[in-house]
């Protein structure tokens, strides 16, 4: 087992969070007095990042509006993966990783891509499947590549690019690269065995790989008291023999240290380390899913955690904007969002010929 093994609960004030179980109970005893900590200030952000995480908060809830809205008026194609209640882990957790970092983001990271400067026209351009777009105007979500970017799209089997990371990083050490790889998996993804297997392989060979568990509640239908006995899925690290941590996932100041002390660990040897993130998907699986099995007092409790919220008031509290500010902010995400849709939903579909390239070979 290595020296950096070690499982941490780190939660708001101390960065700790509830599990599953706490917060079932909280719910069920305190739906009508229930207080919602404020985010304070972690160890790690400063004001000028605080500012910027938040500017990439905003600018996914806003692509996340314009794609629900797409939805309903037919023009999206494929699934539409909400964002909703995930901003603060998507952003926070890439906003850690530096420039030579590798991302394996998954269908609910686009604050990831974000992060990682991707335009705002190449990712409407991917989700509309026009031609010219990254996946060829074959695919309609998140299913790319850009290497330039360091980013390596997610595939619709969750947890398959969890072994690509660890096989990237063991080549990255070979041609003797500074690198980590973050990636992303559900807590129903955690359960299948791309992930204990890469988790293991990780470990074993001391890789630098940060591996994201966003625990949303959910998987599809299915609530983690039927997924996993466990009380955090951090908990598992010690089985692999790697740092573990469990976090808030609705507050990018818990998300962010932990992160940053993970990827310091791994890059200095240290290897790989599972993140926990608790959170909740605020809507279904996709925008076809009624999210119907969900309690009203499920909704009711997140819907009070609202990560773009939250950190809106510790923006405004360290005077880092002012309410005009972040509304001007809001308007003007928003009139650039209108802009680039306008544009791409002019532009072409691609050729039917193009669905069969990159299929066989010649």
């Amino acid at each position: 087992m290595h020296n950096s093994v070690q499982t941490t609960i780190m939660s708001s004030s101390q960065q700790t969070t509830a599990t599953s179980q706490d917060i079932e109970n909280s719910i069920d005893s305190r739906a009508e007095t229930d207080i919602v900590p404020p985010i304070e200030a972690g160890a790690h952000l400063d004001d000028d990042d605080r500012r910027r995480v938040f500017d990439f908060m905003l600018q996914t809830r806003e692509f996340d509006l314009a794609m629900l809205r797409l939805y309903r008026q037919g023009r999206a194609f494929g699934g539409v993966y909400s964002q909703m209640g995930n901003e603060a882990t998507a952003v926070a957790t890439a906003y850690a990783l530096q420039e030579q970092d590798v991302l394996f983001p998954m269908h609910r990271d686009i604050g990831a891509h974000f992060v990682r400067g991707q335009s705002l026209h190449a990712l409407m351009l991917n989700h509309l499947a026009r031609k010219g777009s990254m996946m060829r105007g074959t695919d309609g979500t998140g299913h790319y590549a850009d290497p330039d970017k360091r980013i390596y799209g997610n595939i619709s089997h969750l947890g398959a690019m969890i072994p690509v990371a660890a096989g990237f990083l063991m080549a990255s050490r070979l041609k003797g690269e500074d690198c980590v790889a973050m990636t992303y998996i559900g807590d129903g993804g955690s359960q299948i065995g791309d992930f204990h297997e890469a988790m293991n392989l990780a470990a074993v060979q001391n890789l630098p790989l940060i591996v994201i568990i966003e625990n949303n509640q959910y998987a599809y239908s299915t609530p983690n008291s039927e997924s996993f006995a466990c009380e955090r899925l951090s908990d598992r690290a010690l089985g692999y023999g790697c740092h573990g941590v469990t976090v808030d996932g609705t507050n990018p100041e818990a998300v962010y240290d932990a992160c940053f002390e993970a990827i310091r660990n791994a890059r200095g040897g240290g290897g790989p380390a599972l993140i926990e993130t608790v959170s909740m998907r605020m809507r279904g699986h996709a925008e076809h899913d009624d999210f119907s099995y969900v309690p009203r007092e499920v909704i009711e409790y997140w819907g009070r955690r609202d990560p773009v919220d939250r950190y809106e008031k510790l923006v405004l509290e360290r005077k880092i904007m002012t309410a005009d500010e972040i509304a001007a902010r809001r308007k003007e995400i928003s009139s650039q969002m209108n802009a680039v849709i306008d544009e791409v939903v002019e532009l072409p579909f691609p050729d039917a010929e193009e669905g069969f390239k990159n299929i066989f070979m010649d």
